[in-house]
């Protein structure tokens, strides 16, 4: 007899993650998450990144009890202070300016939950990145280009933003597009979903 609910669900609307879990070559479903994404007040970037992907993820498990739901959330961190998506061309200007010459830690979070299972974890995968000095035509010419304006901190490193950057430091690469893969098979496996055996 078959679920009646999804298997695997993605508790996001983002491209990017989308086409970062089709990598592992499970099937699932997409769903948005209904969830306020508003900063509580003196809350830490890391913290900020942690609750909103478990968040997400409970969110959408409350409605598929049965289902493995991954949830996932990234904001930048410039020096404890939060930089979210710009959403708009001046502000992706101004924060660009700001990180300019800058180390920004991006903190990329993933959460699954099982609800049927009692399963629910959270992992941060924090990624360290160096900018280069960017002059105010270099900073107009990649946002006319890239039109990042969906992505925190302005910079989509799959991209074309890998110029404004010197370095990148992490031990999860894909956590800086948007969903750590290390650590989410890490907890897939433990909520009963092992990639390389689900098929």
């Amino acid at each position: 007899m078959h679920e009646a609910v999804p298997h695997l669900i993605l508790a996001s609307t983002s491209r990017y993650r989308r086409e970062l879990l089709e990598r592992l070559r499970l099937p699932f479903d997409v769903v948005s998450p209904e969830v306020d994404e508003t900063p509580l007040p003196d809350e830490a970037p890391s913290t900020l990144a942690l609750r909103l992907a478990r968040a997400k993820a409970d969110a959408v498990a409350a409605q598929y009890p049965r289902a493995i739901v991954i949830g996932s959330d990234q904001v930048a961190d410039l020096d404890g202070q939060t930089i979210g998506k710009p959403l708009t061309h001046e502000r992706a200007q101004q924060q660009l300016r700001r990180m300019s010459g800058r180390a920004v830690t991006f903190q990329t979070a993933v959460a699954v939950v099982r609800r049927n299972a009692g399963y629910a974890r959270a992992l941060l995968a924090p990624v360290r990145v160096q900018f280069r000095e960017l002059g105010e035509a270099q900073i107009e010419r990649y946002l006319r280009t890239e039109q990042p304006y969906d992505c925190a901190g302005s910079a989509r490193s799959e991209a074309l933003g890998i110029a404004l950057l010197s370095s990148i430091e992490s031990d999860d690469p894909t956590a800086l597009v948007g969903l750590p893969l290390i650590r989410t098979c890490t907890l897939l496996r433990e909520a009963g979903l092992d990639p390389l055996g689900a098929r």
